[in-house]
């Protein structure tokens, strides 16, 4: 049977394996199986793969982007034109994108400026700290900027802290003597 294992899709398009996994689980790539089970890529699946980081750099969620490949021509490697109909949109939402991130560098020397270092507090941008009425999160910050990075535990609930004295195992449960 023809085509990449998935170690060499991982390797060329610099994933990992589980990652691949996922995204053929999200309907962004397909693979064909072998009688043992191994999955079987095309070669046109790097360039699908392409794609899909260059649209997640845009700020493309999964869903958007399984959409955009969903109108690719079935049973033919994507041409130029294709990805071109496909990223034309792109540019508004980059321009937008570009604004927010120059209004969000442009307010940052007038609030860290002041020196109080205290948006609850600070007299410039948060008088009487008015912004704990508009809700949770950087509400000052564009919501184009307000989405969570790749590989960050935000969002992720906090761990509720040890009680003293309840060891992990790993530090000595007495301080040393010394």
């Amino acid at each position: 049977m023809d085509g990449l294992t998935i170690g060499e899709v991982a390797a060329r398009a610099g994933l990992a394996p589980s990652a691949l996994r996922y995204y053929e689980a999200q309907g962004l790539v397909t693979a064909t199986r072998t009688a043992g089970g191994a999955r079987r890529f095309p070669r046109s699946v790097l360039r699908r793969l392409a794609f899909v980081r260059a649209a997640q750099n845009v700020g493309l969620s999964l869903p958007e982007i399984r959409a955009a490949l969903g109108t690719l021509p079935e049973g033919r490697t994507p041409s130029a034109r294709d990805w071109a109909r496909l990223s034309r949109g792109w540019r508004d939402r980059l321009d937008a994108q570009i604004a927010a991130l120059e209004q969000l560098r442009d307010g940052l020397s007038s609030c860290i400026g002041c020196g109080c270092l205290s948006l609850t507090a600070c007299a410039l941008s948060n008088p009487g700290d008015a912004a704990a009425g508009e809700g949770a999160g950087a509400r000052r910050l564009s919501p184009l900027l307000r989405r969570t990075p790749p590989g960050s535990n935000a969002g992720v609930a906090p761990r509720a802290p040890r009680p003293v004295g309840a060891g992990s195992g790993t530090e000595p449960s007495t301080p040393p003597a010394g």
